[in-house]
């Protein structure tokens, strides 16, 4: 059964989407952003369900108040493609408060060249926003590039993780 509730954050109101698990709790499949490229909309058939979402909902209100570095929430690992999957395991191991460039995620996934493009691609169908961290992969000259929820609002989560755009490290 697929379930949804609404979580209020300093970026808006986030639309979280699951499939209904053992105990109540809903494996995440889906945190979206007003605006949002792309983003998840509420369909027909679908349960609103706010207490299945309960623990990330505390995990979000904990990160937005500068108190978890880390998300620790069930998610759906069949949504994607392999290589979709592969590029989001490795936004899942950029430490909090650092950027990297596309081109480091791409050599970690070991796509790098042309396949960089790619990699770009699937940060950007990255259906976990703020909960696995593409807004802190930046240009290779450390320009702010590509958020599917706008680009004040990944600056607003690298300035909350202390990591301004114009840094970009490694992983």
């Amino acid at each position: 059964m697929t379930v949804y509730a609404y979580v209020d954050g300093p970026l808006g109101e986030m639309l979280l989407v699951g499939q209904l698990a053992e105990g109540g709790r809903a494996v995440l499949r889906s945190l979206s952003l007003p605006g949002q490229k792309g983003g998840v909309e509420v369909e027909d058939g679908w349960t609103c369900a706010p207490g299945a979402f309960e623990e990330v909902a505390r995990q979000l209100g904990e990160y937005f108040a500068g108190e978890r570095d880390r998300f620790d929430v069930p998610y759906d690992p069949g949504v994607g493609t392999e290589f979709q999957r592969r590029v989001w395991r490795a936004l899942e191991e950029i430490p909090y408060g650092t950027t990297v460039s596309y081109g480091d995620v791409a050599r970690l996934v070991g796509s790098s060249g042309a396949g960089v493009r790619a990699v770009g691609t699937a940060i950007g169908r990255n259906p976990l926003l703020v909960v696995r961290p593409c807004h802190r992969v930046i240009g290779a000259d450390g320009s702010l590039r590509g958020y599917a929820a706008g680009l004040e609002r990944k600056e607003r989560l690298l300035g909350l993780e202390g990591a301004p755009a114009g840094r970009a490290g490694s992983v």
